[in-house]
C-alpha cells in the first residue's frame, strides 16, 4: 500500500472513531478501520483487564469463525497465554523502545517478534488464518490492550512495513479510545448528580419523555414517584450544610435501595431536597410498594424528618397522559398533598375516586412561571 493510501486509511480510521456515539461503535470503527488499512480479512480489539489477569475481546469484525461473536460477552483469555502484553512491552519500554507491533504466522514467529507463543499460533491454524499482526494499544502511558488483524491462509504474510504501520494504527486507536472515554465521562457528568451519584433532573427529563412516547405508542405503563426530604432546612440551619449534605447522600442511598425493588427503575435527585423514581413497564402496585418502603426507611434516618412522597402512574385513573409534563404535575401534586397532610405513606394520584383532589389540583391552570413548587400556598 502506498503512502497516500496509508495516510487516507489512517484518516478514515480516526474519522470513524470520532463519529462513534458509543464505546461499542468506537471499538467497531477501530477494528474495521485497521482491518481495511492493513488489507486484512479479520480484526479484533481486546482490552487488558489487569485486575482479572486476562485479555477480554471487545469486538470481532470481518470473516469471523463460528465461535467468534461480533460483540462477545465472554470471550477472554488468560494473559499468561499471551505474555507479550506484559513481558515484551515492559522490556521494550524499560529499554527505551516504543510499543511496536509484531507479526506472527501459522508456521511460527515473523517480523518484529517478541517470541513464540503457542496459543496464538494455534489459534491462527484452528481458524484457517495464515498470519496476524498485533499492535499494542497504549493509553495514558500504560498498556490498555491490543489491536489484532489477520489474513487467511494462502495470502502473503504481513511484512515488517505492515508491523510498523500497525504500530501507527495502534496509536490512532488509542487516541480514539481516549476521546471516547472523555465523551462518556462528560455524558455521565451531564446526567449525574454530583453529591449523591444518582441521576439528575436532565436525565429524568430525557428518560421520562421517551417513556411517555412509549406509553402513547405501545401502552407501556409509566410510573413516577416524587419525594421531598423533610427537615433538610432545619439541619442546614442548625448543624451546617456539610451535615445537610450527608443527610442528602444517606437518603440518596435509601432511594437507590428502594428503587432496586422495581426492575429498571431510575433513581434521581431533582435538586435541593427533591428526589424521584421513574419506572417503565412495571406494575403500579410494585412502584407504590417501593414508595411505601421508602417512606418507612426515610422515617428511620437520623436527623431527618421523613419524606413526603407522591406517586403518579398511567395505570391509575388519572386520565390521558399526553406528555411528560402532566405526569410530573400529578406526582408533584400527590407529593404536596402528602406533605400538607404530614403523611408517612405515599399519596397516589387517582386513588381517591372520581373527584380525586390530586388530579384536580394537577390539572388546574398552573402559574405562568415555575415548573416546580407550583402548588405551594395552594390548598391540597
Amino acid at each position: 500500500m502506498g503512502e497516500d493510501k496509508r495516510l487516507a486509511a489512517v484518516v478514515a480510521l480516526a474519522q470513524g472513531m470520532a463519529a462513534a456515539r458509543t464505546p461499542r461503535e468506537s471499538w467497531q470503527a477501530a477494528a474495521l478501520g485497521a482491518c481495511h488499512a492493513l488489507d486484512g480479512s479479520f480484526a479484533a480489539l481486546s482490552v487488558w483487564e489487569r485486575e482479572l489477569g486476562r485479555l477480554r475481546v471487545l469486538v470481532n469484525v470481518g470473516d469471523r469463525a463460528p465461535d467468534e461473536e461480533e460483540f462477545p460477552e465472554a470471550e477472554a483469555y488468560p494473559v499468561h497465554q499471551f505474555p507479550e502484553i506484559t513481558e515484551f512491552l515492559h522490556e521494550r519500554w524499560a529499554g527505551g523502545g516504543g510499543p511496536n507491533a509484531w507479526v506472527e504466522t501459522a508456521a511460527g514467529t515473523a517480523a518484529g517478534t517478541p517470541g513464540y507463543f503457542h496459543q496464538r499460533v494455534a489459534a491462527l491454524r484452528r481458524r484457517g488464518r495464515g498470519c496476524c499482526v498485533v499492535a499494542p494499544v497504549v493509553l495514558h502511558g500504560r498498556a490498555w490492550g491490543e489491536l489484532y488483524v489477520a489474513r487467511p491462509a494462502g495470502q502473503p504474510p504481513f511484512a515488517r512495513a505492515d508491523a510498523d504501520f500497525a504500530t501507527v494504527l495502534g496509536a490512532v486507536v488509542a487516541a480514539g479510545i481516549a476521546q471516547t472515554e472523555r465523551l462518556e465521562e462528560a455524558r455521565r457528568l451531564a446526567y449525574t448528580d454530583a453529591l449523591t451519584g444518582l441521576a439528575n433532573r436532565r436525565a429524568v427529563d430525557v428518560r421520562l419523555e421517551e417513556a411517555v412516547e412509549r406509553h402513547r405508542a405501545e401502552g407501556v405503563a409509566v410510573s413516577l414517584v416524587v419525594c421531598d426530604l423533610n427537615g433538610l432546612k432545619r439541619v442546614n440551619d442548625t448543624l451546617g450544610h456539610a451535615v445537610g449534605d450527608r443527610l442528602l447522600e444517606r437518603f440518596g442511598s435509601v432511594l437507590s435501595l428502594c428503587g432496586a425493588m422495581v426492575p429498571g427503575a431510575l433513581a434521581a435527585r431533582l435538586g435541593g431536597d427533591e428526589f424521584c423514581l421513574l419506572a417503565v413497564g412495571q406494575p403500579a402496585d410494585d412502584v407504590v410498594k417501593a414508595a411505601d418502603e421508602l417512606c418507612r426507611r426515610a422515617g428511620e434516618l437520623e436527623l431527618g424528618e421523613g419524606v413526603a412522597c407522591g406517586v403518579a402512574s398511567t395505570e391509575e385513573p388519572i386520565g390521558e397522559v399526553r406528555d411528560a409534563r402532566r405526569l410530573f404535575r400529578l406526582a408533584d401534586a400527590a407529593q404536596y398533598r402528602a406533605k400538607a397532610m404530614r403523611l408517612d405513606r405515599p399519596v397516589v394520584a387517582g386513588r381517591e375516586g372520581p373527584d380525586d383532589p390530586v388530579v384536580r389540583l394537577a390539572d388546574e391552570q398552573p402559574p405562568s412561571r415555575a415548573e416546580r413548587r407550583r402548588f405551594r400556598g395552594r390548598r391540597a
